[in-house]
């Protein structure tokens, strides 16, 4: 089967539109003004609203959603915006949100279309943060011959099960929510420059494009930050940057 061209909008944050074999897929739908959020023992500052607004989007076939339980991921326009749609997340996300959402497992594949979608692990912070950080999942986007051609990665840190998926998977595209998010305390939550690094180096095929590193005050590390450490190793030539609002085709 030809290889096939991908065509990536960031609206902003964690909310990436992925056009791939006639369908249009939308992560974390993120649409609100800046402005403050209260979530549990603190609060999170919005600094930047979206490029793009959901009427300017047009049709989706399916919100690929990490988690349900964060603003920075979730926010209230978001919310309103997936109400209507087919929302793809986790388990215990899909019976909170209820209306239709489809929960899927670490490992567990759904067709959609023509392509399939799997969920695959992710862990929001060190390792014992599950409790307060709760369930996140990534996904994979492929064909039934190829079901592992893009890797989303939803709001993780590099650790063993990522390097499972790189073990059974070879994407051609990663899409990395980095920032190295630091909400609480000095402990981060999302990738930071090493973790990108990692996943360079275990996606060896892959094109690596970073989401969700900006516009919120707990992101701690710029994209202008991380593609400084990776020219500094030699990996400048597989990163893409991508503009606001502008919709770029990257062929895998």
């Amino acid at each position: 089967m030809a290889k096939p061209d991908v065509a990536l909008t960031l609206i902003g944050g964690p909310t990436l539109l992925i056009e791939v074999d006639g369908l249009r897929l939308l992560t974390d739908p993120t649409f609100d003004p800046p402005g403050t959020y209260q979530a549990k023992d603190i609060v999170l500052e919005k600094l930047r609203g979206p490029a793009l607004q959901p009427s300017e989007i047009g049709r989706i076939d399916a919100v690929l959603l990490s988690h349900d339980q964060h603003w920075d991921n979730f926010d209230r326009s978001g919310r309103e915006f997936a109400a209507t749609k087919t929302v793809i997340t986790t388990p215990v996300g899909a019976e909170r949100l209820g209306n239709g959402a489809m929960g899927l497992a670490p490992w567990q594949t759904m067709p959609l279309g023509d392509l399939v979608i799997t969920a695959v692990p992710a862990r929001h912070g060190p390792r014992g943060i599950e409790p307060i950080s709760g369930d996140v999942t990534g996904f994979l986007i492929g064909r039934p011959d190829e079901p592992g051609l893009i890797y989303v990665s939803g709001d993780t840190v590099w650790y063993e099960q990522t390097t499972e998926i790189a073990r059974r998977f070879r994407p051609r595209l990663a899409v990395l929510f980095t920032g190295e998010a630091k909400p609480r305390a000095n402990v981060h939550v999302t990738m930071d420059s090493n973790d990108v690094i990692e996943a360079a180096h275990a996606f060896a095929e892959a094109t690596i494009v970073a989401i969700h590193n900006d516009g919120w005050r707990h992101f701690t590390e710029t994209q202008s930050e991380l593609e400084t450490s990776l020219k500094l190793l030699g990996l400048e030539a597989r990163f893409r940057r991508l503009t606001p609002g502008r919709r770029e085709v990257v062929t895998l």
